[in-house]
C-alpha cells in the first residue's frame, strides 16, 4: 500500500511498525521487523530526511540529531511518526501529478500515432502474431480497462491459458470495472471451470450462455478490441487483430449487445453455476442484492459502493428488474417484488 506513495518495501515495513507505537528505538524496530540494524538505520535516516518520522529522546524531547539510531547524551534515540495526514499528503499529491502527466503523455502519443501519415492502417487495425504477442496484447486490453470489458468466450483457450484469464478477470473486478461475458456451452465443458466461474460471478462478473458465437472477442472501454484470426500466422502460430475506434469497433460492440440480450444468465450455485431456463422470469442473485438495497431506500451510488459494483451495473440490473416486473417506476417494482415473492 505504501509503495503506491513512493515508499520502498523496507520503508513500508518500518513505517507500519511505528504506526501503533508512541515511539520506538532502532533496536525495538529491529526486533519487531526482523530487519538488520544497518538496514533499520538507513531506513530511519531516509524517513527522517523526508519528514515522515521525527527523532525524539527517550524522555520525549525533540532533537535535531537525525543521523540514525544511536545515543543522544547517553539516551537511546527514539523515533515517532509524523502524523500521516501531514507527512503523506505531499507524497499523494506528487503521485497524482505524476499520474496526470503520464495520462497527458499517453493521450498525446496516441493522438500523434493516429494522425501520423506513417500509420494510416495501423491507427484502425493492427495484426498481432505469435503466442507471446497475442497473450501480451490480451493482458494489455484487460489490465488497461477503466470502465468496461465485453468478452466472447468460445471453446478452449489457445494463446492465453485459462488461469491467466482468471487472474486478469480478478484484477479488473477489483478495480470496479464493469465486466460482462457471453460464453458458449463448450467453453464451460470440464468440471474445473464451474467453480472458477462461480467465484467470478460472486465477485461481480456478469456471465450469460449461448449455444454458439461467431468469434472470440474482448472489447476494452469501447475504445479497442481484439479478435483472433482464423488464418494461422507463420509456423502455424496463433494471430489476432486489434481494432481501434472505428466503424468496425462499433459493429463489434453492437454484435456483443445483440448476443448479450439473447443469452441466458448463469447463476452461482453451491457446486458451480446454473443456467437460467428459457422460460424462467426470476431475478439473478446479483439483481436481488440490488433490489434489497433499493427497497431499503439506498441510493444507486451507495448500493454500488456497498456491493463493490459500478453505478452502471446497478442501473442495468435495476432496468432488468423493472423489465421482468413490467414496472414503469421503482414503486411498482417494489409492489411486484413483494407480490411475486422475490425477497
Amino acid at each position: 500500500m505504501l509503495q503506491a506513495l513512493g515508499l520502498g518495501a523496507a520503508e513500508g515495513v518500518v513505517y507500519t511498525a511505528l504506526l501503533p507505537r508512541p515511539s520506538a528505538s532502532a533496536q525495538d524496530l529491529a526486533r519487531q521487523t526482523g530487519l538488520e540494524r544497518a538496514e533499520i538505520a538507513r531506513v530511519l535516516r531516509d524517513l527522517a530526511a523526508r519528514g515522515l518520522v521525527a527523532v525524539v529522546s527517550e524522555t520525549g524531547g525533540d532533537t535535531s540529531d537525525a543521523t540514525g539510531p544511536g545515543v543522544n547524551g547517553g539516551t537511546a534515540t527514539r523515533y515517532r511518526l509524523t502524523p500521516p495526514s501531514v507527512a503523506l499528503a505531499p507524497l499523494l499529491v506528487e503521485q497524482r501529478n505524476a499520474l496526470q502527466r503520464a495520462e497527458t503523455a499517453f493521450s498525446m502519443l496516441t493522438e500523434q500515432y493516429r494522425s501520423s501519415a506513417a500509420h494510416p492502417a495501423g491507427s484502425v487495425v493492427e495484426v498481432v502474431v505469435g503466442v507471446e504477442q497475442v497473450a501480451h496484447r490480451f493482458h494489455q486490453l484487460q489490465l488497461g480497462a477503466q470502465r468496461e470489458l465485453l468478452v466472447f468466450l468460445v471453446g478452449a483457450p489457445t494463446a492465453v491459458p485459462r488461469e491467466d484469464t482468471d487472474m486478469a478477470e480478478s484484477s479488473a473486478l477489483d478495480r470496479g470495472v464493469e465486466f460482462r461475458v457471453v460464453a458458449t456451452k463448450d467453453y464451460l465443458d470440464g468440471h474445473e471451470v464451474a467453480p472458477d466461474m462461480r467465484a467470478a460471478i460472486t465477485a461481480g462478473l456478469e456471465l450469460r450462455l449461448v449455444e454458439t458465437l461467431p468469434l472470440k472477442m474482448v472489447v476494452s472501454d469501447r475504445e479497442r478490441a481484439m479478435v483472433p484470426l482464423d488464418v494461422a500466422g507463420p509456423c502455424g502460430e496463433p494471430s489476432a487483430v486489434v481494432v481501434h475506434r472505428s466503424g468496425l469497433l462499433t459493429a463489434l460492440v453492437h454484435l456483443f449487445e445483440k448476443e448479450w440480450d439473447q443469452a441466458r444468465p448463469l447463476y452461482p450455485t453451491s457446486g458451480g453455476v446454473r443456467v437460467q431456463a428459457a422460460a424462467e422470469q426470476w431475478p439473478t442473485e446479483g439483481e436481488l442484492q440490488v433490489l434489497s438495497l433499493l427497497l431499503a431506500g439506498v441510493s444507486d451510488r451507495r448500493a454500488a459502493s456497498q456491493l463493490g459494483l459500478s453505478i452502471r451495473t446497478v442501473e442495468r440490473r435495476t432496468r432488468r428488474l423493472m423489465d421482468l416486473a413490467g414496472a414503469d417506476s421503482r414503486l411498482q417494482l417494489g409492489w411486484h417484488a413483494a407480490r411475486a415473492g422475490w425477497l
